[in-house]
């Protein structure tokens, strides 16, 4: 697979004509959006079929709904062994801060 071409354009270039980089993003190209000239955001195109026949995913509160209704199954709560518990603390540590929206004015 080669390189993939990498374009920079501001929020207002985005905004300005959203179709053409939607565009650009299914030729494989990935843009990288700026503001005062720092990256915010990269739009690239999915792995091919990557959502291909996939059920959209479950709802926080319909997996507790699930958990609750194993527990009260099997009458206990089931306790996940540690490396799965490292992973995942691991995985929600990782992206924590990772998120800070835009200051709306």
């Amino acid at each position: 697979m080669g390189k993939m071409a990498t374009v920079h354009m501001s929020e207002a270039e985005v905004a300005r004509d959203l179709h053409a980089v939607l565009v650009k993003v299914q030729q494989g190209v990935e843009v990288v959006i700026e503001q005062d000239h720092r990256p915010i955001a990269v739009l690239k195109s999915s792995a091919p079929g990557q959502f291909e026949g996939r059920k959209p995913g479950r709802k926080l509160s319909e997996c507790i709904d699930l958990a609750k209704a194993y527990e009260s199954r099997i009458g206990y709560a089931p306790i996940p062994d540690e490396d799965f518990a490292r992973d995942l603390q691991a995985g929600i540590d990782a992206r924590r801060d990772s998120f800070e929206p835009p200051a709306w004015d």
